[in-house]
């Protein structure tokens, strides 16, 4: 029998203690469950926002999902609703692509986006367009910017940051993987270097460095 996450999400201290968020949210996936005859085992965030990926049972989840399929024990995550899991189409195009990769599936019931299906793959193929469209056309905005400004005499120095939960990501995939197996599971969750590029083992291990030492 299919098995599936169900990640469970609540931004306030309060919506936790009420359990009314979290009790809606789980009643919703149970329904969606029981008409595939899925079996479900629940990760639950409690007091979280979605502003990134960094949250403690959200990780555990990916983590247990990242196993290669003969040995994983479960078979995708299911959110009642996509905000649930982010709010930005960037992480969301990423962890599509990580399931993808690694085949498991998603499936944000709100939406419509079950990656168990056909017509699902179509809808999260369909996103994963959109985040890409959007990169691309903030790319040009930025260096159409850079270049009037060059224009005009302006110095346009290039300031390169990590944002802080690709770093955090980075280091908890090393402790427990090689330094290409960490590479390659951030390329399929859609992070880049600060620079933009793709990850390489040459770059988790100098990025490593500079995080531990900091």
């Amino acid at each position: 029998m299919t098995t599936m996450i169900g990640y469970l999400r609540v931004s306030t201290e309060e919506q936790a203690s009420s359990g009314l968020g979290l009790d809606a949210q789980r009643d919703t996936i149970q329904r969606y469950a029981d008409a595939h005859g899925w079996d479900m085992v629940w990760y639950v965030d409690e007091g979280l926002s979605a502003k990134s990926l960094d949250r403690p049972q959200l990780q555990a989840a990916l983590t247990r999902l990242h196993v290669p399929p003969k040995r994983r024990d479960v078979d995708g995550i299911v959110v009642a609703k996509l905000d649930r899991l982010s709010r930005s189409v960037h992480d969301f195009s990423g962890i599509l692509k990580r399931a993808a990769a690694r085949k498991w599936a998603v499936v944000a019931i709100d939406l419509g986006v079950d990656t168990s299906t056909p017509t699902g793959k179509l809808v999260a193929n369909v996103m994963m367009s959109v985040a890409e469209w959007e990169r691309e056309v903030i790319g040009e905005r930025t260096s159409a910017a850079m270049q009037a400004a060059k224009r005009a005499g302006k110095h346009m120095g290039r300031v390169s940051v990590l944002p802080e939960a690709t770093g955090a990501r980075l280091l908890a995939l090393r402790a427990a993987h090689t330094l290409a197996a960490t590479a390659d599971t951030l390329n399929a969750e859609g992070l880049t270097t600060a620079t933009g590029k793709p990850w390489t083992g040459n770059a988790v291990a100098k990025v490593q460095q500079r995080l531990s030492a900091a």
